[in-house]
């Protein structure tokens, strides 16, 4: 498998579309370092490259439920200039039990099934707008070349 993917190829383009999409985050349920975190859990493909006419990008969001207990408890997390930073780890969060059980599945809250739904429309959404970005900057037919021979790597 070569060790650049077709994802390495379009960081001018992801950091475009950051910049538009940011209304539409702003616009949704998440903060903006929520939203980063559900970013570090999307893996985009891009589904029948080989004809790049009908191939289209999407959003593989199979990891997001492990990463959804952890979107409360961003919001929850003392700023750092606040000097919230001091004391045991007995305050308010539940502590250590409460993580495991979280961990496990056990704990409450984590991110409710909306939240969830919310984050895969808002990343299909993503990917759509990469897409077009992509077929404006005149690279899409290279992309999916490229991610057609990966995929028979």
């Amino acid at each position: 498998m070569s060790d650049n993917h077709w994802t390495d190829r379009i960081a001018g383009e992801r950091m475009a579309v950051d910049q538009s999409f940011n209304e539409k985050v702003t616009a949704s349920s998440f903060s903006n370092q929520q939203w980063g975190l559900v970013m570090t859990a999307v893996e985009f493909e891009i589904e029948n490259p080989e004809d790049p006419g009908s191939a289209r990008v999407v959003a593989d969001t199979s990891k997001l439920p492990s990463i959804m207990p952890e979107l409360d408890r961003i919001d929850q997390q003392p700023s750092m200039q606040s000097g919230g930073g001091s004391g045991g780890g007995s305050g308010g969060g539940g502590g250590f039990l409460s993580g495991v059980k979280d961990a496990l599945g056990f704990g409450g809250g984590g991110g409710s099934s909306k939240q969830t739904e919310e984050a895969e429309q808002l990343a299909q959404e993503y990917a759509e707008d990469l897409q077009e970005k992509l077929e404006s900057n005149g690279r899409w037919k290279a992309i999916c070349e490229q991610a057609q021979s990966q995929s028979q790597d």
